[in-house]
């Protein structure tokens, strides 16, 4: 843990002094142009945003990778070691350092400052654009990084098929239920819903009377299994009502009736009484 906080610290540090020397370099390229301070301070304030908007994803990509620890350290010996990690985050100090020995002799700030901040960006760029993304490549054509990340990949196959598996038998399981429950229902219910296709094809001249009765018989189908019971029994008693009076046109009174036993809703309370 100690050595993650260093290491963001490091980061932080030198990924600042990269800021500096860009902005160096970029102030000072534009004065060899000649432009005057004042359009270089008004241009750096327009640009300020969107170097802090790059710089603050940057930060946030490399310091999520330290935390987590994306590398496999069996795939990638080196660059997942402390010590390279270390001379990552100090590349940018590196490279100051190296052009602070390019310009011994050097007498004038003019000339050595300039030397530090092109050996700064350039050791920087060879060793972030460069070098680490072929070291990290290299890394992965060693044969324990090969035969790991291939045993990786394999496992990884294996526990989703694996997932797969328990969903689709969990699938099969929750059907299984359902049909065991629908014929279990099917026994109980046949009862309730010739009850139910009687009071449909009644003359309906005793009409609380059929509604009371069927009130109750829902009760009892809600009480038994529930919102799914009442719709078996519900589709098993118009089922026979087609079957017996198949010239007639019957109106479908259950669904009204039922409305607000249980969770049962009846869109017909809405709009028009279904006919059959």
């Amino acid at each position: 843990m100690a050595q993650k906080r260093i290491l963001r610290s490091l980061h932080l540090a030198s990924t600042a002094w990269f800021i500096v020397c860009v902005c160096y370099i970029m102030v000072l390229a534009l004065r060899q142009a000649g432009f005057k301070w004042w359009v270089i301070f008004s241009l750096s304030g327009h640009s300020a945003l969107v170097i802090f908007l790059l710089v603050s994803l940057y930060l946030f990509a490399f310091l999520r990778g330290v935390g987590k620890s994306q590398k496999v350290e069996i795939e990638h010996p080196l660059t997942s070691t402390y010590y390279y990690k270390t001379f990552y985050v100090i590349t940018p100090f590196i490279g100051g350092v190296a052009g602070c020995l390019g310009m011994i002799g050097v007498s004038t700030i003019g000339q050595f400052l300039p030397g530090i901040v092109l050996g700064t960006l350039g050791t920087t760029f060879l060793v972030w654009v460069i070098v680490d993304p072929l070291t990290g490549t290299l890394e992965t054509l060693l044969p324990a990084s090969r035969k790991h990340r291939s045993e990786r990949h394999a496992e990884a196959k294996a526990l989703r098929e694996e997932k797969q598996k328990n969903r689709e038998r969990l699938l099969k399981e929750v059907l299984a239920q359902e049909e065991t429950h629908w014929n279990n229902w099917q026994k109980v219910l046949k009862p309730y819903a010739e009850k139910l296709a009687g009071l449909l094809t009644n003359d309906m001249t005793n009409f609380q009377k059929a509604e009371s009765e069927s009130i109750n018989i829902g009760v009892k189908a809600w009480q038994i299994g529930g919102l799914g019971c009442m719709r078996q029994l519900h589709n098993m008693a118009l089922t026979m009502c087609k079957q017996k009076h198949q010239d007639e046109s019957i109106t479908d009174y259950i669904g009204a009736w039922w409305n607000g036993i249980g969770t049962w809703r009846n869109p017909s309370v809405v709009g028009s009484t279904k006919t059959l």
